[in-house]
Protein backbone atom coordinates (compact mmCIF):
# COMPACT_ATOMS: atom_id res chain seq x y z
CA UNK A 1 0.00 0.00 0.00
CA UNK A 2 2.89 2.03 0.73
CA UNK A 3 4.12 1.83 -2.38
CA UNK A 4 1.07 1.97 -4.54
CA UNK A 5 0.90 5.23 -2.85
CA UNK A 6 4.48 6.44 -3.63
CA UNK A 7 4.46 5.19 -6.96
CA UNK A 8 0.87 6.31 -7.77
CA UNK A 9 1.30 9.61 -6.72
CA UNK A 10 4.62 10.16 -8.37
CA UNK A 11 2.80 8.78 -11.69
CA UNK A 12 -0.52 11.48 -10.61
CA UNK A 13 2.64 14.29 -10.33
CA UNK A 14 4.16 13.96 -13.52
CA UNK A 15 1.24 13.44 -15.92
CA UNK A 16 -0.06 16.79 -13.92
CA UNK A 17 3.26 18.54 -14.59
CA UNK A 18 2.66 17.60 -18.58
CA UNK A 19 -1.70 18.78 -18.28
CA UNK A 20 0.23 22.55 -16.55
CA UNK A 21 2.40 22.46 -20.28
CA UNK A 22 -0.37 21.71 -22.66
CA UNK A 23 -3.60 21.41 -20.83
CA UNK A 24 -5.03 17.77 -22.69
CA UNK A 25 -4.84 14.35 -21.29
CA UNK A 26 -5.40 13.33 -25.05
CA UNK A 27 -2.34 11.33 -26.17
CA UNK A 28 -2.85 12.06 -29.49
CA UNK A 29 -1.63 15.45 -29.00
CA UNK A 30 1.67 14.36 -27.58
CA UNK A 31 4.57 12.50 -29.10
CA UNK A 32 8.27 13.15 -29.20
CA UNK A 33 8.60 15.00 -25.86
CA UNK A 34 11.55 13.27 -24.77
CA UNK A 35 13.57 16.05 -26.96
CA UNK A 36 12.52 19.04 -25.41
CA UNK A 37 11.82 17.56 -22.24
CA UNK A 38 14.53 14.86 -21.86
CA UNK A 39 14.71 14.88 -17.14
CA UNK A 40 10.93 14.85 -17.67
CA UNK A 41 10.51 11.91 -19.36
CA UNK A 42 13.78 10.28 -17.68
CA UNK A 43 12.11 10.91 -14.35
CA UNK A 44 8.51 9.40 -15.98
CA UNK A 45 10.07 6.10 -17.21
CA UNK A 46 11.60 5.29 -13.60
CA UNK A 47 8.48 5.94 -12.13
CA UNK A 48 6.80 4.01 -14.55
CA UNK A 49 9.24 1.04 -14.41
CA UNK A 50 8.72 1.33 -10.46
CA UNK A 51 4.71 1.12 -10.92
CA UNK A 52 5.31 -2.29 -13.30
CA UNK A 53 7.88 -3.93 -10.84
CA UNK A 54 10.87 -3.57 -11.65
CA UNK A 55 13.07 -5.28 -9.44
CA UNK A 56 14.78 -3.44 -6.72
CA UNK A 57 11.99 -0.93 -6.97
CA UNK A 58 9.15 -0.33 -4.83
CA UNK A 59 6.43 -1.94 -7.18
CA UNK A 60 8.50 -5.01 -7.08
CA UNK A 61 8.14 -5.82 -3.25
CA UNK A 62 4.20 -5.47 -3.77
CA UNK A 63 3.33 -7.45 -6.44
CA UNK A 64 5.83 -10.28 -5.37
CA UNK A 65 4.66 -10.19 -2.34
CA UNK A 66 0.49 -10.45 -3.47
CA UNK A 67 1.62 -12.95 -5.90
CA UNK A 68 3.42 -15.38 -3.72
CA UNK A 69 0.47 -15.28 -1.42
CA UNK A 70 -2.14 -15.66 -4.13
CA UNK A 71 -0.17 -18.76 -5.50
CA UNK A 72 -0.13 -20.42 -2.12
CA UNK A 73 -3.60 -20.34 -1.93
CA UNK A 74 -5.35 -20.35 -5.62
CA UNK A 75 -2.35 -21.16 -8.43
CA UNK A 76 -5.06 -20.20 -10.60
CA UNK A 77 -5.80 -16.84 -9.31
CA UNK A 78 -2.24 -16.14 -9.33
CA UNK A 79 -1.43 -16.67 -12.93
CA UNK A 80 -4.79 -14.52 -14.22
CA UNK A 81 -2.77 -11.99 -11.91
CA UNK A 82 0.63 -12.60 -12.96
CA UNK A 83 -1.46 -12.12 -17.09
CA UNK A 84 -2.78 -8.61 -15.64
CA UNK A 85 0.87 -7.42 -14.66
CA UNK A 86 2.54 -8.44 -18.26
CA UNK A 87 -0.51 -6.59 -19.91
CA UNK A 88 -0.79 -4.20 -17.72
CA UNK A 89 3.20 -3.31 -18.46
CA UNK A 90 2.20 -3.06 -22.58
CA UNK A 91 -0.06 -1.26 -22.08
CA UNK A 92 1.73 1.64 -19.68
CA UNK A 93 5.15 1.05 -22.00
CA UNK A 94 3.12 1.64 -25.05
CA UNK A 95 1.53 5.03 -23.72
CA UNK A 96 5.27 6.12 -22.90
CA UNK A 97 6.26 5.63 -25.94
CA UNK A 98 3.45 7.13 -27.72
CA UNK A 99 4.02 10.59 -25.58
CA UNK A 100 7.89 10.36 -25.26
CA UNK A 101 9.11 8.98 -28.34
CA UNK A 102 9.05 9.26 -32.38
CA UNK A 103 8.83 12.32 -34.18
CA UNK A 104 7.25 15.69 -32.04
CA UNK A 105 4.00 15.21 -33.93
CA UNK A 106 2.34 18.97 -32.68
CA UNK A 107 4.46 22.25 -32.84
CA UNK A 108 3.44 23.08 -29.31
CA UNK A 109 5.36 20.77 -28.16
CA UNK A 110 8.39 21.79 -29.63
CA UNK A 111 9.06 24.69 -26.95
CA UNK A 112 7.91 22.99 -23.67
CA UNK A 113 10.04 23.91 -20.94
CA UNK A 114 11.71 20.73 -19.42
CA UNK A 115 11.48 20.09 -14.99
CA UNK A 116 11.90 23.36 -13.29
CA UNK A 117 14.17 23.14 -9.90
CA UNK A 118 10.93 22.44 -8.05
CA UNK A 119 9.68 19.64 -9.73
CA UNK A 120 13.08 17.91 -10.15
CA UNK A 121 13.66 18.76 -6.11
CA UNK A 122 10.03 16.85 -6.06
CA UNK A 123 10.92 14.02 -8.32
CA UNK A 124 14.29 13.45 -7.12
CA UNK A 125 12.80 12.74 -3.59
CA UNK A 126 10.28 10.71 -4.71
CA UNK A 127 12.79 8.59 -6.71
CA UNK A 128 14.64 8.20 -4.02
CA UNK A 129 12.19 7.30 -1.45
CA UNK A 130 11.19 4.69 -4.60
CA UNK A 131 14.50 3.19 -4.82
CA UNK A 132 14.75 2.92 -0.86
CA UNK A 133 11.87 1.18 -0.28
CA UNK A 134 12.36 -1.13 -2.87
CA UNK A 135 16.05 -1.83 -1.66
CA UNK A 136 15.30 -1.49 2.22
CA UNK A 137 11.85 -3.16 2.19
CA UNK A 138 12.90 -5.41 5.14
CA UNK A 139 12.80 -2.30 7.44
CA UNK A 140 8.67 -1.86 6.34
CA UNK A 141 7.71 -5.42 6.18
CA UNK A 142 10.08 -6.34 9.46
CA UNK A 143 7.48 -4.07 11.27
CA UNK A 144 4.76 -5.31 9.35
CA UNK A 145 5.37 -9.42 9.54
CA UNK A 146 3.07 -9.71 13.18
CA UNK A 147 0.15 -7.62 12.19
CA UNK A 148 0.09 -9.79 8.72
CA UNK A 149 0.57 -12.84 10.77
CA UNK A 150 -2.25 -11.65 12.78
CA UNK A 151 -4.92 -11.16 9.74
CA UNK A 152 -3.71 -14.81 8.35
CA UNK A 153 -4.35 -16.49 11.80
CA UNK A 154 -7.70 -14.82 12.13
CA UNK A 155 -8.52 -16.08 8.29
CA UNK A 156 -7.40 -19.42 8.18
CA UNK A 157 -9.75 -22.49 9.46
CA UNK A 158 -9.43 -22.81 13.21
CA UNK A 159 -10.94 -26.57 12.95
CA UNK A 160 -10.56 -29.24 10.68
CA UNK A 161 -14.38 -29.36 9.63
CA UNK A 162 -13.89 -25.61 8.60
CA UNK A 163 -10.55 -26.58 6.59
CA UNK A 164 -12.58 -29.90 4.73
CA UNK A 165 -15.81 -27.44 4.41
CA UNK A 166 -17.56 -29.17 1.11
CA UNK A 167 -18.75 -26.30 -1.81
CA UNK A 168 -22.62 -27.11 -1.58
CA UNK A 169 -22.86 -28.08 -4.82
CA UNK A 170 -23.77 -32.20 -4.82
CA UNK A 171 -26.32 -33.74 -2.80
CA UNK A 172 -23.56 -36.05 -1.07
CA UNK A 173 -21.52 -32.65 -0.13
CA UNK A 174 -24.98 -31.68 1.42
CA UNK A 175 -25.24 -34.44 3.55
CA UNK A 176 -21.67 -34.39 4.67
CA UNK A 177 -21.94 -30.50 5.72
CA UNK A 178 -25.16 -31.22 8.12
CA UNK A 179 -24.09 -34.49 9.43
CA UNK A 180 -20.95 -32.08 10.26
CA UNK A 181 -23.20 -30.01 11.70
CA UNK A 182 -24.82 -32.23 13.88
CA UNK A 183 -21.49 -33.57 15.12
CA UNK A 184 -20.52 -30.30 16.17
CA UNK A 185 -23.75 -29.73 17.91
CA UNK A 186 -24.07 -32.84 19.51
CA UNK A 187 -19.99 -32.42 20.70
CA UNK A 188 -21.15 -28.58 22.41
CA UNK A 189 -23.91 -30.38 24.38
CA UNK A 190 -21.80 -32.58 25.44
CA UNK A 191 -19.37 -30.25 26.56
CA UNK A 192 -22.13 -28.23 28.29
Amino acid sequence: MLAHGISTGALFLLVGMLYDRRHTFDISEYGGLATPMPKLAAFFLFVALSSLGLPMLNGFVGEYLVLLGTYQRHWQWASWAALGVILSACYLLWSYQRVFFGEITREKNRTLPDASAREKWILVTMAIVTLWMGIGSTFITARTASAAQAVIDQVEPQRPYEAAAPSGSTPQAKRDSSSAAKTISSERLEIR
